[in-house]
């Protein structure tokens, strides 16, 4: 372990990576290495080094420098691994997003992937051909390709034909010396069979001693009969006999402790177009489990098995079947799915299932549909019991779930058996799902660590887990989720010695060294899998139950400026663990880098609590915290709510200011001394851009006059930075916001009601990202009653111009009115009345997170495509991160958050739109083209009919 290591040993490594890796990616902080060394397991391991590494060089040179000094690494993609295989005492080795390529190769059949790339996205590629990677892993939208491959993760429809070690084509391999491997090329084979002849060589004796070895060679048959992923793929000794491919598939499954995979290629499988689901519900588990046998000999895709005590978790979430609360504990459900090529055949092969369970009663069901809506309500069902149980739980204990796989002819009994150790061991709320097809099951409980008794009680219950599982039952300890840690201990149990012994040369063949995630798999500890437990401490009820999955990752903009929401929360519950012991938290570096990290860079849009399995948001606690943080403004705030329509006249006053300095002295000019005050005030001031606004000087109520009166009518609220700011000099359009709206309502044929007194109304979303909650509310109810009088008490639509108002005021108001945004509002009301000819040029699409969570972005998307021949919605920005005004207070987020947007910006795109009229400024500033409203080009291309 590291600790083995003095503190001067990792100086020098420090010294040595600095030597070809930018400083600010050795991280060596104590909180920081605290919140980057957290994964998803229940294991806490600080490393004392955290690298973020942004090429396969700097991969090469920091394993060599760590071999030359002798200190181990562990690899890390998402940190979504649940048995402890990503954490480290010494190095962690993590990526930084620019391991994102991909390459499609033979007409979608094959697809190259960079570790860094995640599953979801790998598929979106390849959708347009209608395949998919095999793998379907349920944190498939959050863990990366090198995870995926790194513990052969499978998934609820992939089983055992399709996951990694099945459809691996060729890989790239970085391995404990630094040696390149790349089975895609045959000079690299021809290469590497006399750099690491060892290796070569020793893969052909150890496949010759494998075989040989008969009573061996039948046990791993029988292992791999069902889902494994516990130890190495010994499998691969049986099924290969090339030396390279062995080694492509022993890599598979061997969590980051043979190599680093630097790339791998996939054959990819078919998207079935049509697909079709039903969940069935029998009487008892028995009945159930003979019903999977049945089941498995039909066109079944996948086979989820639910038993009573999962049902009943889920039973009173919204939108489950009526019958859900009614079922008992004995009852067993499994939910059905089956894919096929057309109509025909999917409705054919439902019969067929069906007819194959007609001697079967079930009690209940929901017959199989293709509806969408129906579809996801079934499915939800099955994932949300894992988050059922995290939500449930007490405060201070930690969820988790364990991953076996028992013969299918004992699935029953396994269940049974399992359901008697939960009642043993007083595990009341343990529940038992999984795919049933492989007899693999998932059982979740929760566990607390903060006592002996409690750390007994979990060792002594995976002892008799380990003992039914292996010994009686033959089955696999770990089907998918891989060994890690968590069950090092017991693979030996289940492979016998001499299949270990077989594992333990395999690790010294690949690193003599032991250097490459020691404890992970070949682990002597026989206590490793109750050490190093991870402390989850009560901090806040609206963070208290995380389990630190990191699911929220992906769509948080600060994750690769400072935190993403998991590592907020790491930090925070460690600054309340200390203060709960009486520590001064406030002289501590913890609680100085938390006040940046933490609070100063989060967008708090709440992007996190749509990912989030429990629905956490982030966002609110950072938002609860800043209270304290702004409290000093709070009487400058208070006169500017009160004072709104001078607070926005001196905001016109001050662009128009910005106008006259531009033309007198020039951008530079400006810039210069805008930005050298920012200097000098230690970044207290607001930064210039280029692409801030001009004031916008359109007469709203003049306008107004010259409108149709109509039947139609709708109720316009232009947000408070829509009446102050007008366009950026470069747009193509020069109109004000507030202009093109009343224009394209107009073509409508609509009536435009704008409430009196609206230079006085905010939404309040300003004070309450800075936590100024009462005066957010009070802003919110005024605006509300004025909107209630204008509507006629919601007789009308109220459009709201910009997408983080609307969705504000959908959140805060109590009064039954409709509240649009600009894509909503259009595609509702206006589109009737409208001729759309799109424009035929490429346009740039941003999606707020506002609009995001309103779900609007495949509607966005679809008006943007009736509006031009060509639209780019980018990768890997769910959020600008322009946050309110932190575009301009802290601007390294905004710049963070769309960092991936200029390099997808086409070269034949010149302007790009959105519906937040701020957002719009930071996104002109980081593509080179300009932003506006969606609105303009609805407007431009639209007559009415």
């Amino acid at each position: 372990m590291a600790n083995t290591l003095t503190q001067a040993t990792y100086e020098q490594l420090e010294a040595l990576l600095a030597l070809q890796i930018s400083p600010e990616r050795i991280i060596t902080q104590e909180a920081k290495r605290l919140a980057y060394g957290t994964d998803a397991s229940f294991y806490r391991l600080v490393p004392k080094i955290v690298l973020r590494l942004k090429n396969l060089d700097e991969v090469i040179y920091a394993i060599q420098s760590c071999r030359e000094i002798g200190v181990h690494f562990t690899f890390r993609a998402a940190g979504t691994s649940l048995s402890g295989q990503a954490v480290s005492d010494s190095v962690l080795i993590t990526l930084t997003d620019d391991w994102r390529g991909h390459q499609i190769q033979d007409e979608g059949n094959k697809i190259l992937l960079q570790p860094g790339v995640i599953g979801a996205d790998a598929n979106k590629y390849l959708a347009p051909f209608k395949r998919k990677i095999g793998p379907d892993p349920a944190s498939i939208n959050t863990c990366k390709i090198g995870g995926i491959a790194a513990n052969n993760a499978s998934g609820m429809c992939c089983g055992t034909a399709q996951n990694s070690y099945r459809t691996i084509d060729s890989i790239k391999v970085v391995f404990s010396d630094g040696t390149l491997l790349d089975t895609s090329s045959k000079q690299s084979i021809e290469a590497f069979k006399t750099t690491r002849a060892d290796i070569y060589q020793g893969l052909i004796q150890l496949v010759e001693d494998t075989r040989s070895n008969t009573e061996l060679t039948e046990r791993i048959q029988h292992k791999y009969r069902l889902k494994n992923t516990t130890g190495y793929a010994l499998n691969a000794l049986i099924d290969f006999s090339d030396p390279i491919e062995v080694l492509e598939h022993l890599l598979i499954g061997s969590e980051g402790t043979l190599g680093f995979i630097a790339e791998i290629t996939y054959n990819t499988v078919i998207e079935h177009e049509f697909k079709a689901s039903a969940l069935l519900v029998f009487a008892d588990i028995e009945e159930a489990s003979r019903a999977v046998t049945t089941l498995s000999k039909t066109p079944v895709a996948a086979v989820e098995l639910m038993d009573g005590r999962a049902l009943r978790s889920v039973a009173d979430k919204p939108g489950m079947p009526e019958f859900m609360p009614n079922l008992d504990l004995e009852a067993a459900a499994l939910l059905v799915e089956t894919h096929a090529s057309c109509k025909t055949s999917l409705t054919n092969q439902c019969e067929a299932i069906l007819d194959s369970l007609s001697s079967y009663s079930i009690v209940e069901s929901v017959p199989f549909t293709s509806d969408s809506k129906t579809v996801a309500t079934l499915w939800g069902i099955r994932k949300g019991m894992f988050p059922a149980v995290g939500a449930v739980r007490e405060v201070g204990t930690t969820v988790i779930i364990e991953d076996v796989a028992f013969p299918v002819e004992n699935l029953a009994s396994g269940v049974r058996d399992l359901q008697s150790l939960f009642d043993k061991y007083q595990y009341s709320e343990a529940i038992i799902f999984g795919h049933a097809l492989e007899g693999n099951l998932h059982f979740v409980f929760t566990q607390g660590f903060d006592s002996q008794a409690e750390i007994d009680r979990y060792g002594g219950f995976m002892d008799d887990v380990a003992d039914l599982v292996a010994v009686k039952y033959q089955g696999s300890l770990k089907a998918e989720h891989g060994t890690g840690r968590n069950m090092a201990p017991y693979v030996e149990l289940e492979w016998g010695k001499d299949g270990y012994a077989l594992m333990q040369r395999i690790k010294a063949l690949f690193d003599p060294e032991g250097l490459l995630n020691p404890g992970v798999i070949i682990n002597d500890n026989p206590h490793s899998h109750i050490e190093n437990l991870k402390p989850m401490p009560a901090a806040d009820d609206i963070v208290d139950r995380c389990i630190e999955c990191g699911f929220c990752e992906p769509v948080c903009p600060s994750r690769t400026l400072t935190l993403s929401p998991r590592q907020r929360i790491v930090l925070y519950r460690e600054l309340q663990r200390r203060k709960a012991n009486g520590e001064n938290i406030e002289a501590s570096e913890l609680e100085k880098v938390f006040e940046y990290q933490g609070l100063d860079t989060c967008a708090a849009t709440g992007l996190c609590a749509d990912r989030c399995p429990v629905g956490i948001n982030t966002g609110d606690l950072v938002k609860q915290l800043r209270t304290a943080k702004y409290k000093k403004f709070t009487p400058i705030a208070t006169w500017t709510a009160n004072h709104f329509s001078t607070t926005t006249s001196l905001t016109r006053a001050s662009l128009k200011a910005n106008q006259m300095a531009v033309k007198v002295i020039g951008e530079n000019g400006v810039s210069k001394v805008t930005n050298g005050i920012r200097k000098l005030t230690n970044n207290k001031t607001p930064i210039w851009l280029p692409e801030t606004p001009q004031s916008n000087s359109h007469n709203l109520n003049q306008a107004l006059e010259l409108l149709v009166k109509s039947d139609k009518k709708v109720v316009y609220m232009p947000s408070c930075a829509s009446r102050t700011m007008g366009q950026q000099t470069t747009a193509q359009d020069q109109r004000s916001l507030t202009e093109v709206t009343l224009s394209l309502i107009k073509k409508a044929g609509f009536e435009v009601i704008v409430p009196e007194g609206i230079d006085e109304q905010c939404c309040g979303m300003p004070y309450d990202s800075k936590g100024m909650t009462d005066i957010a509310k009070s802003k919110s109810q005024q605006l509300e009653h004025l909107l209630w009088q204008a509507s006629y008490e919601g007789e009308y639509p109220i459009l709201m111009d910009t997408s983080p108002c609307a969705k504000r005021s959908i959140e805060e108001f109590t009064q039954p009115l409709e509240i649009l945004e600009p894509t909503g509002f259009v595609s509702k009301y206006l589109m009737p009345h409208l001729s759309l000819t799109p424009v035929q040029e490429t346009v740039m699409l941003h999606v707020t997170c506002s609009s995001r969570r309103l779900g609007l972005e495949g509607d966005m998307l679809t008006l943007a495509k009736a509006c031009a021949s060509d639209v780019v919605l980018p990768e890997h920005i769910a959020c600008c991160g322009w946050a309110g005004d932190k575009g301009f207070t802290t601007p390294e987020l905004n710049a963070a958050a769309v960092h991936p947007l200029k390099e997808q910006v086409p070269s034949n795109c010149r302007r790009g739109f959105s519906n937040s009229r701020t957002c719009e400024i930071g996104l002109s500033h980081h593509s080179g083209i300009p932003y506006q409203s969606i609105l303009y080009l609805v407007d431009e291309v639209s007559t009415p009919l």
